[in-house]
């Protein structure tokens, strides 16, 4: 709606992840993928409202999955800008890049108090060791990755 009252034209495309963009190759691929950690519950896969924040007891499930597709989107000298927390490791989202044949930093570093969703699951984020006992602020991260 905002880009039709912008005049712009947007051509939006459905489905898993990559699945609708596979054989396209971009210059620039942003990302705020779901990122925070949540308990099993039994389910696999987040449902509902919960999609848009629910990554998996490791706080990964979306983010492996880009580190491991994003890279064969990019044309070269295309980069990727990956937001997420600092509770899913973000040592392992570099060093998933790197491996893949990015070249990729940590751009921005930001402490925002907890939200809804983080200060409903602290006790959860506590008792797994992610938050300590007096911390009240999530470190958010954007990664800057690129193609050669």
């Amino acid at each position: 709606m905002n880009a039709a009252r912008a005049g712009h034209r947007l051509r939006v495309l459905r489905g898993d992840l990559t699945g609708p963009v596979a054989a396209h190759r971009f210059d620039l691929i942003v990302s705020n993928p779901p990122y925070v950690p949540a308990p099993a519950g039994g389910r696999t896969r987040p449902h509902g409202p919960e999609v848009a924040w629910d990554a998996g007891t490791g706080g990964r499930l979306a983010l492996d999955r880009i580190c491991d597709r994003a890279p064969g989107l990019l044309r070269p000298r295309g980069r990727l800008l990956l937001v997420h927390s600092g509770l899913c490791g973000v040592t392992e989202t570099l060093d998933r890049l790197t491996a893949s044949g990015l070249r990729c930093e940590v751009r921005r570093r930001a402490f925002v108090p907890f939200g809804p969703v983080m200060t409903g699951r602290l006790p959860w984020l506590r008792a797994q060791g992610l938050v300590g006992p007096h911390d009240d602020t999530e470190e958010l991260v954007v990664i800057r990755a690129e193609r050669s």
